[in-house]
C-alpha cells in the first residue's frame, strides 16, 4: 500500500473541507445580498454544515468501522463534490442551505474516517507525522479559502467558492478509489435516537441564540434555548444507556484519550470563532473590504502550515503532552493579546503579529493532539473514535460561533450589529468603541475556556509510542 498516495488523498480531503469553511465565512455578505436574505437566515449556510458534521461524524465513523472506512470516505468525497456543484447553482437561500446539509453529510463521511484511515495505515510512531501533514492540508486549505474567498467573491461571484471544490474532488475520488483500500471491518451498531436528540438540541440552541443576538430576548426563544439545554441532558442520559452511543462515555475511562478529547472540545469552544470576530472587527470597525480583511489573517495560517508537519514528527518522538499543552497555551496568549490590545485604531502590524502567534499555537496543538487521540484508540475502533473526536470538535465549533456572536452583538443595537456581520456598515464615533468592548468580552470568555483546555491537555499524563 502506497502510504504517500493515501496521505495525499487525505490531505486533499482536509484541504477541501478547510477551503469550504473559510470561503463561506468570507462570502456570507455577498450571499445574503445576492439571494436577498438577512444574516439570521444566511448564517445557516455556515451553521447547517457544522450541525450536520457534528451530529453525523460519530455515526459516519461507526459506519466506516462496519462497512469499510475507505469505502465510506470515498463515497463521502463523491457526495461532497456533487453537493458543492449544486450549492453553486442555487438560486435561493433555502436551496443553498439544503445543499449545504447534503454537503455536510459528505463532509462527515470524509472527516470521520480520514483520521481512522491514518491509524489503519501508519504505526503509532509515525502517526504524528501523518497527522502533521493532514493538519498542513487543513491550514493550506484555510489559507487558500481566505485568499480565494476574497478574490473569487470580489471578481467572479460567490457561486465559484463552491465550484472550486469540484476539480479537486474529482482528482481525489479517482486517487482514493484506486489507492485507499479497507484494512478491516468491525461489527458495530448505530445510535439513531442519540443522533436525533443531539441534532434537535443543537438546532434549538443555535436557532434561539442567534435570534436573541439579532432581535433581543423573547419568551419564545428563551423557552427554545431552555428546551435545547435540557435535551443535551437527555442526550447524555441516553448515551449512558445506549449499547453503541455517539458519545461513548466508556472512552473517557482511558485517561490519555479522555483528556485529549476534552482538550479538543474545549479548544473548539474557545478558539475556532476568533476568525469570525476579527472579520467583524476589520470590516465593521476598520472599514476594510472582505478581501483586504482576509489578507490581515494570513500570517496565522502560513505559520501553522509550516509548523504542523514538524510538530507532528516531534510528537512521534516525545509524545503529545507538552507539545499540545504548550500549543493551546500559546493560542490562549494570542486571544489574551487581542483582549488587551485591540482598539478601534490598533495598528495593523500588531494584528498581523498576534495572528502569527495564534498560528504557532495551532501548528503545535492540532497534529500532536490528534495523534494522541488516535494512537490511544483501541484497534478496530479507529473510525468510532475519529468520529467521536470530530463530533466533539464540531459541537465545540458551533458553540463557539453561537457564544461569540451573542456576546459581541449584545453591546450595540441588534440591527447595527447584523449590518456589521454582513459587511455593509462601518461604525463611526462612539459605537466603534462600544462594539470593540463587546468583542473584548467575547475574547475574555474564549480565553477562559482555553485556560481550562490547557489544564486538561496537561493532565493527560505521559504516553509511550511504539512502532508496529
Amino acid at each position: 500500500m502506497n502510504r504517500n498516495v493515501i496521505l495525499l488523498v487525505l490531505v486533499l480531503g482536509t484541504l477541501m473541507a478547510a477551503v469550504d469553511g473559510t470561503i463561506v465565512l468570507l462570502a456570507l455578505p455577498e450571499i445574503a445580498q445576492s439571494l436577498h436574505s438577512d444574516l439570521f437566515t444566511s448564517i445557516w449556510v455556515l451553521l447547517a454544515y457544522l450541525l450536520v458534521t457534528a451530529v453525523m461524524s460519530t455515526q459516519a465513523g461507526r459506519i466506516g468501522d462496519i462497512h469499510g472506512r475507505a469505502k465510506i470516505f470515498n463515497v463521502g468525497f463523491v457526495v461532497f463534490t456533487v453537493a458543492s456543484a449544486l450549492c453553486g447553482v442555487s438560486n435561493s437561500i433555502y436551496l443553498l442551505i439544503a445543499f449545504r446539509l447534503i454537503q455536510g453529510i459528505g463532509g462527515a463521511m470524509m472527516s470521520a474516517n480520514s483520521g481512522a484511515i491514518v491509524a489503519d495505515h501508519f504505526p503509532p510512531n509515525m502517526m504524528g507525522r501523518a497527522y502533521g501533514f493532514t493538519t498542513l492540508g487543513w491550514n493550506i486549505g484555510a489559507l487558500l479559502g481566505i485568499v480565494l474567498g476574497g478574490v473569487l467573491t470580489t471578481f467572479l461571484g460567490w457561486p465559484y467558492i463552491f465550484y472550486i471544490n469540484v476539480p479537486i474532488g474529482i482528482v481525489a475520488v479517482i486517487l482514493g478509489v484506486k489507492y485507499v483500500q479497507d484494512v478491516n471491518k468491525v461489527k458495530r451498531a448505530l445510535d439513531i435516537p442519540g443522533a436525533v436528540i443531539l441534532g434537535v438540541a443543537l438546532v434549538l440552541i443555535s436557532y434561539s441564540s442567534i435570534d436573541m443576538a439579532s432581535v433581543g430576548l423573547s419568551l419564545t426563544m428563551s423557552a427554545l434555548l431552555t428546551i435545547g439545554i435540557v435535551l443535551l441532558g437527555v442526550f447524555l442520559l441516553n448515551e449512558s444507556r445506549a449499547s453503541s452511543p455517539i458519545l461513548d462515555l466508556k472512552a473517557f475511562k482511558y485517561r490519555l484519550l479522555a483528556y485529549a478529547l476534552t482538550a479538543n472540545f474545549l479548544q473548539g469552544v474557545g478558539g475556532l470563532a476568533i476568525t469570525f470576530l476579527l472579520i467583524m472587527y476589520l470590516q465593521g470597525v476598520r472599514g476594510l473590504t472582505p478581501l483586504n480583511a482576509s489578507l490581515i489573517l494570513l500570517p496565522g495560517y502560513v505559520v501553522a502550515s509550516f509548523l504542523a508537519p514538524y510538530m507532528g514528527r516531534l510528537s512521534d518522538r516525545y509524545g503529545s503532552r507538552w507539545l499540545s499543552t504548550l500549543g493551546i497555551a500559546v493560542i490562549t496568549v494570542s486571544v489574551a493579546l487581542y483582549y488587551f490590545l485591540l482598539t478601534p485604531t490598533t495598528p495593523y502590524y500588531l494584528i498581523l503579529i498576534i495572528s502569527g502567534v495564534n498560528g504557532i499555537g495551532s501548528g503545535m496543538f492540532w497534529p500532536s493532539n490528534n495523534s494522541a487521540i488516535m494512537s490511544s484508540a483501541p484497534k478496530g475502533y479507529f473510525g468510532s473514535v475519529s468520529g467521536l473526536s470530530r463530533t466533539l470538535g464540531g459541537i465545540g465549533t458551533i458553540l463557539s460561533y453561537v457564544l461569540t456572536l451573542s456576546v459581541a452583538a449584545a453591546s450595540i443595537p441588534k440591527a447595527v450589529a447584523f449590518e456589521i456581520f454582513l459587511g455593509t456598515t462601518k461604525l463611526d464615533g462612539g459605537l466603534s468603541s462600544i462594539f470593540v468592548t463587546g468583542l473584548h468580552y467575547a475574547f475574555l470568555i474564549s480565553a477562559g475556556v482555553l485556560i481550562v483546555a490547557t489544564l486538561f491537555s496537561f493532565m493527560r499524563g505521559k504516553e509511550i509510542r511504539t512502532g508496529s
